[in-house]
């Protein structure tokens, strides 16, 4: 078995959701959950089919994030996989509703960190063992830090 890391391109100001699911319907679901959920979201979204033709569905309302998206999970390279780009919303708009939908079985990660999938492929195909998200820890806050926190998440609306 060789295991391999793959480096996910995530444009500037966007967000990413890389999730495994089972089911061709996918893509129009995620697309109908976002679109419904944040209206001035712009999205691509790929889901990889692991059966049958094995194609890359894609859907959205953004060509060049569907277009990456695309590339994402060819790069990738494993079936029943999804990948959601997401501009001008975050993943905590629509998380809980993209956890909910029926076929979506395991979210790996909802970042804008750079993100590295790591990848083990058998004879049968490639499979995703994980994913590395942002970096490592280089510490714990100190109080200033905890100010700096707490004023950001008021700053963008998430806190009174």
């Amino acid at each position: 078995m060789e295991i391999t890391t793959v480096q996910l391109e995530i444009p500037e100001d966007c967000n990413v959701i890389l999730g495994q699911t089972h089911f061709i319907k996918t893509a129009e679901d995620l697309y109908e959950i976002i679109i419904t959920t944040v209206p001035q979201a712009l999205f691509g979204i790929a889901f990889s089919e692991a059966s049958g033709p094995c194609l890359i569905r894609t859907e959205g309302n953004d060509s060049g994030l569907i277009d990456v998206c695309g590339k994402n999970l060819q790069a990738v390279g494993a079936g029943h996989l999804f990948c959601i780009l997401l501009k001008n919303a975050f993943p905590i708009n629509i998380l809980n509703q993209v956890k909910n939908c029926a076929e979506v079985c395991r979210i790996f990660c909802a970042t804008a960190n750079p993100v590295d999938v790591i990848t083990a492929e058998s004879s049968q195909g490639k499979g995703v063992l994980g994913v590395i998200d942002g970096f490592s820890p280089r510490g714990i806050e100190t109080s200033e830090d905890k100010a700096h926190r707490k004023e950001f998440l008021r700053k963008i609306g998430y806190k009174l």
